[in-house]
C-alpha cells in the first residue's frame, strides 16, 4: 500500500533525482519557461513554488533556506529582487503546466512549466530587430 507515500521516483537514485529536480528549478528560475516532461513538471512546480514564497518572505533565513536548496547564487538572487514585487499580490499558483505532446522516442507526455505573469521582453526584442531589418531593406 502507497498510503501517505510521497513524491515521483523516476527510477532514480535519491541523489540522482534530488540533482535532477534542482537543476530543472534552476533552469525554471533563470528562463522562466522549460519544456519537460509531464511528471517531472508536476514534481517541479512543488520545489519551485515553495521557492518562490521563500523569496517572497524576503528574511536572511529564507534566503539560506532557498541557497540551501538551489546552491546557485543567481537564481537565488533573481528570486528575492525579481520575484517578491511580480506576486506579492498572489497567495501561492505562481506556475503554470501545459501539455502539449508526446515525445516521439518513447511515447512521454511532454508540457512546458512556465511562471505565470513572466516577463516577455524576449518576443520585443525579436520584434524590434525584425523592424530594424525592413527598415534596413527600405532604404
Amino acid at each position: 500500500m502507497r498510503h501517505n507515500v510521497d513524491g515521483r521516483k523516476f527510477r532514480r537514485t535519491p541523489s540522482h533525482r534530488k540533482a535532477l529536480l534542482k537543476n530543472l528549478a534552476i533552469s525554471l528560475i533563470l528562463n522562466e519557461r522549460i519544456e519537460t516532461t509531464l511528471a517531472k513538471a508536476k514534481e517541479l512546480r512543488r520545489i519551485v513554488e515553495r521557492m518562490i514564497t521563500l523569496g517572497k518572505k524576503g528574511d536572511i533565513a529564507s534566503r539560506r533556506r532557498a541557497f540551501a536548496v538551489l546552491r546557485h547564487e543567481p537564481s537565488v538572487a533573481k528570486l528575492f529582487t525579481v520575484f517578491p514585487d511580480r506576486y506579492k499580490t498572489r497567495n501561492g499558483g505562481y506556475t503554470r503546466i501545459i501539455k502539449f505532446r508526446k515525445r516521439m522516442g518513447d511515447g512521454a507526455d511532454l508540457a512546458f512549466i512556465e511562471l505565470v505573469d513572466r516577463a516577455v521582453k524576449e518576443k520585443k526584442k525579436k520584434e524590434k530587430k525584425k523592424e530594424a531589418s525592413k527598415k534596413e531593406e527600405k532604404s
